[in-house]
């Protein structure tokens, strides 16, 4: 059985599906119909913009999600997934491809995730932080300890957990965690807290949009993040995908539930090879490959 596997914010680059764009007809008309709908030519940046521009919520978001989406379509019949699963922004990507979700529907929700997850970002200054080589339950202990929010944002791999919360307490959570042993605990650049409570603003304004947007039984099961299990039923996919936004990712218990149900092959879809590694150390010794 093989897996689908589509990766989230952090994997852009520049010059990212320059190539699609110019050696596949059907891929040009897919991104001129972005460009269309996003109101704004996302084509430059992506193909000659500079990272700063990439970095944008606003513009990396849909980014990641046109790269990978129209990936998905121009592997035609290769793309036969029996099960899909993506990281944090990847399930939106994972949700079209697999057909639960319109090209245009999903563009303009990632479009509407990524204008309210800014907009949460300005309202408090916060981040997150990569944490290497501490048990999960370690982080979570230290974490649950500390004043202000900060909590577990993405079970990356074992040994790999990303926090995420406001400054301060993130800040002090680094210290502890470094004090308890942990390898490294590292501040990314990001615009702000995602998977955290930090994001609130962000989910109640998502909600409105999921509601109002027509979802249809996916060609496959889809692995949400939120809790790792397989869904097909769009209500339920909707309401995992409205908590998504404050939740945790769990994607080292969701590659381990597709092998447990069955995955003996992973395939990652869109930009870079950051799942083909965390899946390596989730899984070993189960092939992956990617298209880029």
């Amino acid at each position: 059985m093989k897996a689908f596997v589509f990766p989230g914010q952090g994997a852009q680059f520049v010059g990212m599906g320059k190539d699609l764009y110019d050696n596949n007809a059907e891929a040009r008309a897919m991104f001129e119909k972005a460009n269309e709908i996003l109101g704004f030519r996302i084509t430059d940046l992506m193909f000659e913009g500079t990272d700063e521009d990439l970095k944008q919520t606003k513009v990396t978001q849909p980014a990641v999600f046109l790269h990978s989406v129209i990936l998905a379509k121009c592997l035609g019949d290769e793309f036969a997934p029996d099960m899909v699963a993506g990281h944090s922004l990847g399930e939106f990507s994972a949700l079209v491809a697999a057909g639960a979700l319109s090209f245009e529907d999903g563009l303009k929700l990632v479009a509407a995730r990524a204008n309210a997850m800014q907009k949460a970002c300005e309202l408090t200054p916060s981040t997150m932080a990569a944490v290497l080589a501490l048990p999960d339950e370690t982080v979570e202990e230290i974490c649950a300890g500390i004043e202000g929010v900060v909590v577990c944002a993405n079970y990356n791999c074992p040994g790999q957990i990303v926090i995420s919360g406001e400054v301060p307490a993130v800040d002090a959570a680094c210290e502890k965690l470094l004090a308890a042993g942990a390898k490294r605990a590292l501040k990314l650049k990001v615009g702000g807290a995602f998977h955290s409570p930090c994001m609130e603003p962000a989910r109640a304004e998502l909600a409105e949009a999921i509601q109002a947007t027509e979802f249809k039984t996916p060609v496959c099961p889809v692995y949400q993040n939120v809790d790792a299990l397989p869904h097909t039923d769009p209500a339920e996919i909707k309401g995992n995908l409205v908590a998504q936004l404050t939740a945790p990712v769990r994607w080292t218990q969701t590659v381990k539930n597709m092998v447990a149900d069955g995955t003996d092959e992973f395939v990652e879809v869109g930009p870079g090879k950051v799942l083909q590694g965390l899946v390596a150390k989730i899984a070993k010794g189960v092939p992956t490959s990617g298209h880029q």
